[in-house]
């Protein structure tokens, strides 16, 4: 015990003999140094950190199943159309199907989602395209592969909507941008190795060649069992489910801090209790929306669309196709160009998530679209000049190519990931899931309306023609972008809201022309 009255900077007087003394004043005790306070806080930002990374990874690998079945097509297609004999009109079926009955899965998602849980809704998913690969892998006719195709599709979709809802509701505001983004990295990592896929068992036999591609769709699928028994549930929906001891446990794990935690639960039953509240059905409330959920939907739906009738599929689909038609002839050069556009494409969207949260949302947009533009339009024109032969093949073929990686790489910089982050955190909880699985319909919608007509519009105005198109309806998703995307980057799902209601949650951080967007009424 100190001396009354003695200096408290002082340092302790030794023991006798020298030896330190075994009594301390109360006051070098009362509290730990603010620098091991601070080393707390950071240890324990890292681990929730590491954790949301661990939960969004494995979330995200449904994303897999999708991105593969896109890529291995390209070039399925040309050994099934070998071995099966189909017709042109039975190409374009057999590739733009999966995304008009994805929409579908997707739809049933949104209500299955908050019927069973977001984690549960993951493994379902996973389940039906399972039994999709498989029936593909073994089929003997064209009828038996468009019924595996089919239920393919219905798995593709429930993925592709759980997973980003399931993402942004665990992460924290800071780094939900990046987290959310997960899936998209993973599409394109599975449209990678769909390619490699090609190029490595394109020597096999016609009839073998494709089922050995197809059968490795199932490898990701099977991963994801592990995956559930890592993953917690989704703290919102434990809440909704009147289970906030659970949810408060998740969120302890995913926040630094016990008050941080109890902060964002208070936040996620007060939005719950909101939606209690109100008389009106999740469908009503869409079907008829209000001012609010109306700006919400024009945002959310419109950048689902414009994400693919810019061609991004078309490109992934039938670059084998372009190539043919730039000047490229062996069927071995074709698929590693491929590979090329899928390394592009899986290289950037990395980069994308690097800048996501710290560059913001909107930024990165305006590059990812003005880029997309020119590339489309300087592949219009290049195919267009091929044809005519006016320039060398060599120069032609290789600015089409390199053209081609540039639209990936823009789309991958940001408008791919985009959409999901957007659909999956502008609406208020109680829409989200169902709203997020109409956004993911709109998307799959949009592709499978692309794939199915994109060689009978080639034929019918030339492949520049369709490139040409595409270039145009670009450009308006620059202006659309401006008028109706605003800068969501570090705010909770819970400010958002408030956002779209009209209200600036941090001065200085809403762009003045996102706000006086927002604000307008009528």
């Amino acid at each position: 015990m100190g001396l009354r009255g003695a200096d408290p900077a002082a340092p302790s007087l030794p023991g006798f003999f020298g030896r330190q003394s075994r009594y301390v004043r109360m006051d070098e005790v009362a509290a730990p140094p603010e620098h091991e306070e601070e080393g707390v806080r950071a240890g324990r930002r890292r681990s929730s950190t590491r954790y949301v990374f661990a939960c969004s990874v494995f979330a995200s690998l449904n994303s897999v199943l999708l991105g593969y079945d896109v890529g291995v097509m390209s070039g399925c297609i040309l050994f099934i159309q070998r071995d099966l004999r189909i017709t042109e009109v039975q190409q374009e079926v057999l590739v733009g199907c999966l995304s008009f009955v994805s929409l579908l899965g997707s739809l049933a998602g949104g209500r299955t989602a908050d019927a069973l849980g977001r984690k549960r809704t993951i493994g379902l998913a996973a389940a039906v395209f399972q039994a999709g690969a498989l029936v593909m892998t073994l089929a003997p006719s064209f009828r038996v592969l468009m019924a595996g195709r089919l239920l393919a599709g219905i798995g593709i979709g429930f993925g592709v909507m759980i997973a980003p809802v399931y993402i942004a509701e665990i992460s924290p505001a800071a780094s939900r941008g990046s987290f959310t983004s997960f899936p998209e990295i993973f599409i394109n990592l599975g449209i990678l190795l769909g390619y490699i896929s090609n190029y490595v068992f394109s020597g096999l036999p016609d009839h073998l060649g494709w089922r050995v591609m197809l059968a490795l769709g199932i490898v990701p699928s099977v991963s994801i069992v592990f995956a559930l028994l890592v993953i917690p549930e989704s703290p919102r929906w434990l809440v909704v489910q009147n289970r906030a001891g659970e949810a408060r446990e998740v969120l302890l794990r995913v926040t630094v801090s016990e008050e941080e935690a109890d902060e964002r639960l208070a936040e996620i039953e007060a939005a719950a209790a909101s939606a209690a509240s109100s008389g009106e059905t999740v469908w009503r409330e869409l079907t008829r929306p209000s001012p609010t959920i109306r700006r919400m939907l024009v945002t959310g739906l419109g950048i689902q669309c414009f994400q693919q009738i810019t061609g991004i599929d078309a490109l992934v689909y039938y670059s084998p196709t372009i190539f043919r038609d730039a000047g490229v002839t062996t069927e071995s050069q074709l698929l590693l160009a491929t590979v090329a556009v899928g390394f592009f494409k899986t290289a950037f969207i990395a980069l994308a998530i690097v800048l996501i949260d710290r560059v913001g949302r909107k930024p990165l947009l305006y590059v990812s679209t003005v880029g997309m533009t020119a590339c489309l339009a300087v592949l219009a024109a290049t195919l267009w000049l091929l044809a005519h032969g006016a320039v060398p093949k060599t120069l032609g073929v290789a600015v089409a190519v390199l053209a081609v990686c540039g639209d990936v790489a823009f789309f991958s910089v940001r408008i791919g990931p985009v959409c999901w982050v957007t659909s999956s955190e502008i609406f208020p909880l109680r829409l989200r899931s169902q709203a997020a699985a109409l956004g993911a319909a709109v998307n799959r919608v949009t592709s499978g309306t692309v794939a199915m007509s994109f060689l009978s519009v080639s034929r019918a105005m030339s492949v520049a023609g369709a490139f040409s198109a595409f270039a145009a309806i670009s450009a308006l998703s620059v202006v659309f972008v401006h008028r109706f995307v605003p800068e969501t980057k570090g705010k909770t799902l819970e400010e958002i809201e408030l956002l779209f209601g009209g209200e600036v949650v941090s001065p200085g951080e809403v762009e003045l022309g996102d706000s006086e967007q927002l604000v307008r009424k009528g």
